[in-house]
């Protein structure tokens, strides 16, 4: 059986944030031959092209983190109806410099919890159109937008019992995504 890494970005730095749990509570459903790993962009500088011959180490570990990944999990929250900034810098980082996207044939995965009725819709489409232009290909179907609400997220960090079944559906595609990509088919 294959191994794949799967890089786990989320795109909140708030100690509690609902989306980092969410990732926890995600990759404890993940199967087997999916390991995943958080991928820190907490750390990173504003990106300035000025550093793209020298690197910050905390660009140098991401883009290391991408390319040794075999898939791509985005969590994220919605800030003002798009992605957050943390976010929307390490994609600049790691597609950089030109030429150099690391990014590129990563199948990836958008998910994201908010306390608004509509969860992460709006981010999770600019999402979808930064990776396109990254040439990462997302998963289209199934698409999850959560609503923060009691019992979705035990105290734990594991999915409450009501969306068990729907979340472990999803990570079953996803994992199915990653495979087939990965297999080169």
């Amino acid at each position: 059986m294959s191994q794949y890494n799967i890089a786990v970005l989320v795109g909140s730095l708030r100690r509690e944030s609902f989306n980092k749990r969410l990732a926890r509570a995600v990759v404890k459903l993940f199967p087997d031959d999916l390991k995943a790993r958080i991928a820190e962009i907490g750390a990173l500088p504003l990106y300035n092209q000025d550093q793209d011959a020298d690197p910050p180490a905390a660009t140098k570990q991401l883009k290391s983190e991408i390319t040794t990944a075999q898939g791509l999990l985005f969590v994220t929250p919605e800030y003002n109806r798009s992605i957050p900034g943390v976010l929307k810098n390490a994609l600049d980082h790691g597609s950089r410099p030109y030429g150099k996207n690391s990014w590129a044939g990563k199948p990836t995965a958008i998910i994201g919890i908010s306390p608004g009725a509509t969860g992460t819709a709006m981010a999770q489409q600019h999402l979808r159109n930064v990776l396109a232009y990254l040439d990462a290909p997302v998963m289209g179907q199934p698409e999850v937008f959560l609503q923060h609400r009691a019992g979705l997220l035990t105290d734990d960090d594991s999915i409450g019992t009501d969306s068990l079944g729907f979340m472990q559906k999803w990570v079953d595609c996803y994992a199915a995504w990653v495979r087939h990509h990965a297999s080169g088919a």
